[in-house]
């Protein structure tokens, strides 16, 4: 038994984990689309908080179009949160509130970032990775902060926009640390599914703007769920 964790707790994360294992023997990490075909990026994070000792949160969806970088759509949804956090099995907790926030979408997305890891994750099954399955999108997992995986670090970028660096992990690339800006911190690029390394890091930096790091669908998703959130606490 996993130390300071309930037999009940033991039990539900070994089916989660044989539930992750089994999904990544289904991961495909080169593009199941062509470039012209692609238009609409959304942007998915959710934010959360306690109230009368309940577990709550907002997720929040925007909807970008890659060329002008411009929001088309945002959507919302708030929702109890009956899943606890446990370390790399983040999706559990969240995909419910995603895919019940994901059918109000009057847009149809190309392409799904998600604010977190894909295949950059100790299964290989980040919530951009986990979510693909369910949401039968291509995704892309953009993450602020780095994941260390089996003790391996990130080599630092050099100093300029687009400059990046591999992670690699098993002699795989697991991810990409990426520089969107001169002289700001990298964030961390992992395909989600269907997708390779090259055009995620590609759209990555097509919808950087000067106002963020993040691409413009992470950094509004992002707004919005901190919006939503101090609306409904």
């Amino acid at each position: 038994m996993t130390h300071g964790l309930s037999k009940m707790e033991n039990n539900t994360i070994e089916i989660f984990k044989k539930m992750q294992n089994d999904l990544s023997r289904n991961i495909k990490l080169e593009n199941s689309f062509s470039m012209n075909e692609i238009r609409l990026i959304a942007g998915i994070d959710l934010a959360y908080w306690e109230e009368n000792e309940k577990t709550l949160a907002v997720c929040c969806i925007c909807v970008v179009d890659l060329f002008s970088k411009e929001v088309v759509e945002t959507k919302f949804l708030k929702a109890e949160i009956e899943v606890p956090y446990i370390p790399g099995y983040l999706s559990f907790r969240e995909l419910p509130l995603i895919m019940n926030t994901f059918v109000f979408l009057e847009k149809d997305p190309d392409i799904i970032m998600f604010d977190g890891n894909g295949y950059l994750h100790p299964r290989n099954m980040g919530i951009a990775t986990h979510a693909s399955f369910y949401l039968n999108k291509p995704t892309i997992g953009i993450a602020k902060s780095y994941l260390k995986i089996e003790g391996v670090d990130f080599i630092m970028p050099d100093e300029e926009e687009g400059a990046f660096s591999d992670i690699v992990i098993n002699h795989k690339i697991y991810g990409r640390a990426l520089r969107t800006h001169k002289s700001v911190k990298p964030i961390f690029v992992s395909c989600g599914n269907w997708i390779n390394i090259d055009t995620a890091t590609d759209l990555t930096l097509a919808l950087i703007n000067k106002e963020s790091r993040l691409p413009v669908p992470i950094r509004q998703a992002d707004l919005e769920t901190k919006k939503m959130r101090k609306r409904f606490r």
